[in-house]
């Protein structure tokens, strides 16, 4: 059996949360599985906040020379994953996408054939970047009965597709294009991928946890035939549900020390268990704010979601749900301060 704080702090050392790490950005994006980027600067400070000695123009060059892209995947939401696991995972996804396009436009494309839209929309993304917006509008053309709307969210939950830069480099602003993952990174995803992989890196950097968890972060479904074909070690939490785990992933200890940590909107840690207890006590929902990604997010204390941060006039503001003693505040603080210095920084 695992304690809660057991898997807390099982989950907080493979996040690189218990201690910052030094390691490549795209090495740290790939033990994460990915990194959440629907706020396109998110990454940048997740990383900051694993990574010992981090600087921005470390990942901003991974995504100019598209070593690290970023694509609807898990969830059908925006992920930054490096252009090799975007080209392995892909396929795997293709199932979720359809799944939400049909929750939210289902019967809405009338009498238009898809195979026809989906041609017409690759050959119009393949002349150049367009936004969802632009792109709507283009596809009108050709069916001018039709809502653009609908006709461009079908386009992009059903093609390979990543968001170009400028979108995602620190220190710019960049409208969200979409070009397909064949022209931009000149080879096409893999037909073949294999859940048993994605299961397994899920672990790596989430673990331990239960199927329903690696559904959850993942958007697949009948994931719990994959688990029990895998070599995996099984446990049971608090309240008896059953838990998988990697054979030689670390559990360290539960009195471990957990230092303060400061998360951008959207992180990942908090966002990717059905089963959110080891990190947030009181069934808190996870704000999901607009925003870039490097103005707000969340405080971790001990481990535990503690509060939220902004960015506002150039200082860290804290909300804390209840009040942290004199002890937390003098370890939170530091970290506050670290982290404004690297907010302001236009480039490094």
């Amino acid at each position: 059996m695992l304690s809660r704080r057991g898997l807390n702090r099982a989950t907080l050392a493979r996040q690189f949360l218990l201690e910052r790490v030094e390691l490549p950005a795209l090495e740290a994006i790939e033990h994460l599985a990915g990194m959440q980027s629907q706020a396109p600067l998110a990454p940048y400070v997740g990383l900051w906040t694993r990574l010992a000695g981090f600087r921005t123009a470390e990942l901003s060059a991974l995504t100019v020379e598209r070593a690290a892209v970023r694509a609807q995947l898990m969830r059908n939401t925006v992920h930054l994953v490096s252009a090799r696991d975007c080209l392995s995972w892909y396929h795997l996804f293709e199932s979720v996408h359809s799944r939400d396009f049909a929750a939210h436009f289902g019967g809405r494309l009338g009498g238009v054939d898809q195979a026809e839209l989906l041609e017409h929309a690759r050959t119009i993304l393949d002349g150049k970047p367009r936004t969802r917006a632009e792109l709507g509008q283009a596809l009108a053309k050709r069916w001018p009965d039709m809502d653009p709307k609908v006709l461009a969210y079908a386009a992009t939950h059903h093609l390979a597709l990543v968001q170009v830069p400028p979108r995602g480099l620190w220190g710019q602003s960049g409208r969200a294009e979409w070009s397909t993952i064949e022209t931009f990174l000149g080879r096409r995803p893999n037909p073949e991928s294999q859940a048993e992989g994605l299961v397994r890196r899920y672990l790596n950097g989430y673990g331990p946890a239960s199927v329903a968890d690696v559904q959850r972060w993942s958007g697949l479904t009948r994931l719990h035939e994959i688990t029990e074909r895998l070599d995996l070690v099984r446990f049971r939490d608090e309240e008896g549900r059953e838990l998988f785990d990697l054979p030689d992933a670390p559990r360290p200890d539960p009195d471990t020390p957990a230092p303060p940590r400061f998360l951008p909107e959207y992180d990942n840690l908090l966002l990717s268990h059905a089963d959110r207890s080891r990190m947030i006590t009181d069934s808190r929902r996870v704000p999901l704010p607009p925003g870039n990604g490097a103005r707000t997010g969340t405080l971790l204390v001990d481990g535990i979601w503690r509060g939220v941060w902004s960015l506002r006039a150039g200082e860290i503001h804290l909300e804390p749900f209840t009040p942290l003693s004199s002890a937390e505040r003098d370890a939170v603080e530091p970290e506050a301060e670290m982290l404004r210095r690297f907010l302001e920084m236009r480039t490094g």
